[in-house]
């Protein structure tokens, strides 16, 4: 039996329904950058808040959240970000720390985490994105029918991820959940591979990442308009 048990292949993504222990040993180590969000192994649940007539989120457990998270086999590729890597330093090499402050300055409100890590592979400068994502607080893609998986990221943090790597690299995200990834590296020109091994959340990363590439400008925040400036007055 294959390991793959679905292939789609969307533009300049190729979508790999799988369990991603059996599917990466098919992949080339060259020539590729993982860029994920995994199981970090604390058996996440979601607090079920919301429930209103337009609470369309996804509370399923995560799939292998279960169990301790083993990033060993990421990193034999080119580069890496891995997301929620706190929980598993110590079974990662010396490397960089990329941090998301969630609440962008506004005093905090609630008693979740306003901050959260990733790991990246080898030397260089500690960085720091700020964006407003935290419950219904939200700096960008606002509306309500966004929030597909319990752990999903905001499509501008994993754009930044994206843009901090080689052009000439594909991007890997072995845990690709509903697509959000994808959805930057299409917005960013980049070639993705996702794996996921939930049909449902599988599905979902196809229509975004379809819909990513049919609709583009939908994902692209709109600037802010410049501060007024005061203008002088020859006398």
């Amino acid at each position: 039996m294959t390991a793959i048990r679905k292939e789609v292949v969307i533009g300049a993504c190729r979508l790999l329904l799988g369990d991603c222990r059996e599917v990466l040993p098919s992949l080339s180590g060259g020539g590729i950058a993982v860029v994920s969000d995994p199981p970090y192994g604390i058996a996440y649940a979601h607090s079920g808040g919301g429930g209103g007539k337009h609470d369309v989120r996804n509370l399923k457990p995560v799939v292998g959240d279960d169990r301790p998270f083993d990033p060993v086999p990421l990193l034999r590729f080119d580069d890496a970000i891995l997301w929620g890597a706190n929980h598993y330093a110590a079974r990662l090499p010396h490397g960089r720390w990329l941090a998301w402050d969630k609440l962008a300055g506004i005093p905090a409100f609630d008693s979740f985490s306003d901050v959260e890590f990733a790991w990246r592979v080898g030397r260089g400068k500690d960085r720091i994105f700020s964006h407003l994502w935290k419950g219904l607080a939200k700096a960008s893609e606002k509306g309500g029918k966004e929030r597909w998986h319990p752990t999903q990221k905001p499509i501008a943090l994993m754009a930044w991820c994206v843009e901090q790597l080689s052009t000439s690299l594909a991007v890997l995200d072995p845990y690709m959940g509903s697509g959000t990834t994808g959805v930057a590296c299409v917005k960013l020109g980049r070639k993705f591979i996702g794996i996921e091994i939930d049909e449902g959340y599988f599905e979902i990363a196809c229509v975004r990442i379809r819909k990513a590439y049919a609709q583009p400008d939908i994902f692209i925040e709109p600037d802010r308009p410049a501060a007024p400036v005061q203008q002088g007055f020859d006398l």
